[in-house]
């Protein structure tokens, strides 16, 4: 569940509802930092744990709904007190979860920030540390989420929008491929010469019947796009190919041969920079069309990970003094909600 399917939730819906961020992680967990669900009152968006700590937090999530106040909580699963968060739950870390309640300025600022994902741009939500106490203000910025934190900021949260995976052919291994990748949190375009293809209910959000060359204009393929070549046809390929180069998407993979893709790809002219995933898909040995989805679907999963992963590794999610600031640590008890505000 990304963030961009909770600022979705919070526009269409004016009920209530707590976002919980985990904001630190010490040794295993099920999640990384930085990412969210969503608590109201009928159910929930997402989740932080394999389903161990999602019942508590619920439980939070109604205290923090009912006193307005962002908290915190932390979970210790490293003892092997079965009384405790250990065994029962089988995860071995510690982990710090924030719950603010979607009210005032969050509210408006998840509902821009959908509608600003929308058109196409990347935000960064930061949580900034007032003078009095441990109250927050919040701060949307256009950027990549990666930018060096300020002095004053406590955690921030990407808000980037939904990837989009575009395929040149529609046939029964690209449906495959797109329903997986659509329940992997990808938005599918598709485009296709052969309008019997189109008809069949492919499973896109968008979809062009034009010739190849025309594909790339009429998607308006752009840097942030993942691409796929997968008609199967030799020269439409081709053809596909010469024009989407110049655009230098951000993932760029065919289906096929290693032979094929040989002289597909022979004597053009090959953007700095650019690399092309071919065969496309991890090396799984996968046959038949839902392997073969599954492979590729993990390597895009891959590339859009790729830059988060790299902020985890480095520490970079959020305030390295967070734990004392939400009274966390040795002062803090195992599961008992703090107030921040």
């Amino acid at each position: 569940m990304s963030m961009y399917e909770i600022c979705t939730f919070v526009t269409n819906d004016d009920g209530p509802a707590v976002v919980a961020t985990l904001i630190a992680a010490e040794g295993h967990s099920y999640r990384k930092p930085g990412a969210a669900m969503l608590f109201y009152p009928s159910g929930t968006l997402g989740s932080l744990s394999p389903g161990c700590l999602e019942s508590d937090l619920s439980l939070q999530a109604e205290a923090v709904w009912e006193t307005a106040r962002t908290a915190s909580v932390e979970y210790d699963m490293r003892t092997p007190d079965d009384v405790g968060w250990g065994e029962a739950v089988g995860c071995g870390g510690r982990i710090t979860v924030v719950l603010e309640p979607v009210i005032g300025e969050l509210r408006d600022l998840l509902r821009m920030a959908k509608r600003r994902m929308d058109a196409g741009q990347s935000l960064v939500l930061r949580r900034i540390r007032q003078a009095r106490g441990y109250t927050y203000a919040y701060r949307l910025e256009e950027g990549e989420w990666l930018q060096q934190k300020t002095e004053d900021e406590v955690f921030a949260t990407p808000l980037v929008p939904k990837p989009r995976l575009v395929l040149f052919g529609a046939g029964s291994d690209s449906g495959a491929i797109a329903e997986l990748a659509a329940r992997a949190g990808f938005r599918i375009a598709v485009a296709d010469w052969r309008e019997a293809r189109l008809q069949g209910g492919f499973p896109a959000q968008e979809s062009v019947l034009c010739p190849p060359g025309e594909a790339p204009r009429q998607l308006d393929i752009s840097i942030r796009d993942y691409v796929l070549i997968c008609s199967h046809s030799f020269l439409r390929d081709r053809e596909f190919l010469e024009q989407v180069l110049p655009l230098r998407p951000r993932y760029l993979g065919i289906v096929g041969s290693k032979a094929r893709i040989a002289r597909l790809t022979e004597a053009l002219e090959w953007p700095e920079g650019l690399s092309l995933h071919a065969p496309a898909g991890l090396a799984i040995g996968g046959e038949g069309p839902e392997e073969i989805a599954v492979s590729i679907v993990a390597e895009l999963i891959r590339e859009k990970r790729a830059g988060i992963l790299s902020t985890w590794n480095e520490g970079g999610f959020c305030d390295e003094g967070l734990r004392d600031l939400s009274g966390s640590g040795e002062g803090q008890s195992d599961g008992r909600l703090q107030n921040l505000a």
